[in-house]
């Protein structure tokens, strides 16, 4: 008997068609003699609907209601669930966020998780029960509802995992798996059986929508195996695991891309010790992510230019930040481009095989794809090129990598 977590996102509930047919797998899995635990999302399109009637009364997130008003679709979704599957013989119950209860900080609409008492959703399933948990939300040490952000059931359920010491964690979605590159751009991309913790945050953090970055960084945290498996297959999948339980990694495990990005230059910086400093500061105090970082010193020795990207949708409060603080960084002028893709290779055989960057640029130079910002780690390269050529680099290097192949 295997004690299995499963979320299901907002496409695998969207409606009651799809929230019985949930209750069928969930069933077949207890009918094994498994106990199983399930965190699902809101129905699809009602988290968006919510979001929109609270930003038409009031555009800023205040005290804590956005959280209160956002979190009301995970409630009807469990209570669905569970009476789909009490309709089909199997014992269950609802549980919302503050019951179990998840634990979290005061940043309401981005709440971190900071503990799980599983006690309450331990004792349920000794009963023989099927606990279905809302995701997405939490409890305040205020006792105010928290809401996670974007994607926040996908935390929501390997917290629970890890809690419960669950034997595996299940995301089930509308895809069968991790695949080396974007299915819908490179129709031969292969599904990768297994990937690493670091492989796959990596590629959540550089386009990849599969899994959210946080439930990622978790997992790898208190060691939970994770499965990407489709919520329409019953087989399959991509498992998620530690790299010692990989016996011999490929060079190269996917292609990601992301154009959601957008690229700020500061022309002729002073150089000096401390304008990085000023710089990077009020952008991070603003709660602005930059990611990619170049700077190229002047012949003179006296003056940089500075290039970074931030979100696309962070351009224009960059902007400001920046020029709120141009007396302090004294720069000639700023130039930005929000018309950039970011492509990346990603794979820890990095560490062992040579030659994965001059093929990585080998391949855009021979489709005549200029790359504007280079960016390394042990197990990724990133690069920043025009947006309009970013399917065809991700074609390109699939196929270099001899994915194409396979």
């Amino acid at each position: 008997m295997a004690l299995i977590v499963q979320k299901y996102g907002g496409t695998s509930v969207a409606d009651l068609d799809h929230i019985k047919r949930v209750a069928d797998r969930v069933k077949a899995i207890y009918d094994q003699g498994n106990q199983i635990a399930v965190v699902v999302s809101a129905m699809a399109g009602v988290t968006d609907q919510l979001v929109q009637w609270v930003r038409e009364i009031e555009t800023k997130q205040s005290n804590g209601e956005y959280d209160t008003v956002v979190s009301t679709g995970e409630q009807v979704t469990v209570g669905l669930l569970a009476i789909a599957l009490q309709a089909l013989g199997v014992p269950a119950r609802s549980w919302l966020g503050w019951q179990v209860p998840f634990e979290t900080n005061c940043f309401y609409g981005s709440a971190r998780i900071t503990n799980v008492k599983s006690e309450g959703i331990a004792g349920c399933l000794a009963k023989g029960e099927v606990p279905i948990v809302a995701g997405f939300q939490g409890i305040s040490p205020e006792g105010r509802i928290t809401t996670l952000g974007r994607g926040g059931s996908d935390t929501s359920a390997v917290a629970l995992a890890a809690a419960l010491n669950a034997d595996r964690c299940d995301i089930c979605t509308d895809v069968n798996g991790v695949f080396t590159a974007d299915p819908r751009i490179v129709p031969g991309a292969q599904k990768l059986d297994k990937i690493t913790y670091e492989e796959m945050l990596e590629m959540a953090s550089q386009g990849a929508k599969v899994l959210q970055t946080r439930s990622v960084e978790m997992a790898m945290k208190h060691n939970v195996t994770l499965r990407v498996i489709s919520s329409f297959l019953d087989s399959g999948g991509t498992f998620v695991l530690g790299e010692e339980n990989i016996v011999e990694q490929e060079k190269i495990s996917g292609v990601t891309y992301s154009c959601e990005e957008a690229k700020v230059t500061l022309v002729s910086v002073s150089d000096k010790p401390g304008t990085a400093a000023a710089l990077f500061g009020p952008l991070a105090e603003a709660g602005i992510n930059v990611d990619m970082i170049v700077q190229n010193i002047a012949e003179d020795g006296k003056s940089t230019d500075m290039t970074f990207t931030v979100p696309r949708s962070d351009l224009q409060k960059a902007l400001s930040v920046i020029e709120s603080n141009s007396i302090k960084l004294s720069f000639k002028r700023v130039d930005s481009d929000p018309n950039v893709a970011k492509i990346s290779v990603i794979g820890v055989g990095m560490r062992s095989h040579a030659g994965v960057a001059g093929t990585m640029f080998s391949a855009l130079a021979e489709k005549g794809i200029n790359i504007q910002v280079i960016s390394t780690s042990e197990i990724k390269i990133s690069v920043l090129i025009s947006e309009e050529y970013a399917e065809l680099a991700v074609r390109s290097l699939h196929a270099a990598y001899g994915f194409d192949a396979e």
